[in-house]
């Protein structure tokens, strides 16, 4: 029995604004923008990876209105779980970030003893990511 991980979902107030982040500063491809009744989900794939998908979706989209009030406030705080990416050029990675509106590092790159180098950004939304590369 084999079992991968065929997506996982990150919370955005605003697709707009998440998009140039997550596609221009990361370098991930829209595999599909699908909107139903007044929501609006992104799925992205690394290049190479076309089998995972990371889809950006709203708090309320799918959501009793207070689960999605619940969800969107813990985003509004930056409280949800960081989410890890992996890079070959964090340094580039991490120019392309500054360079996105709403998007900030909150760590400089630090080497870490479990073997990558990696530094912590938020996206647009809040979310905190973690970026690595290996050493």
């Amino acid at each position: 029995m084999a079992v991968s991980l065929s997506q996982s979902h990150i919370l955005v107030d605003d697709p707009d604004a998440a998009l140039p982040f997550y596609r221009d500063a990361l370098g991930l491809e829209v595999a599909a923008d699908v909107a139903n009744a007044g929501y609006r989900w992104l799925s992205l794939v690394a290049p190479g990876h076309p089998d995972v998908l990371i889809v950006l979706e709203q708090p309320e989209a799918g959501r009793s209105p207070e689960n999605g009030e619940a969800l969107a406030a813990l985003l509004a705080k930056g409280e949800l779980g960081p989410v890890h990416f992996r890079t070959d050029d964090l340094d580039a990675t991490l120019e392309a970030i500054r360079s996105t509106p709403g998007a900030t590092v909150v760590q400089e790159p630090v080497d870490q003893f479990w073997g990558v180098r990696d530094a912590a950004v938020r996206d647009p939304a809040g979310n905190l990511l973690r970026i690595e590369q290996a050493r």
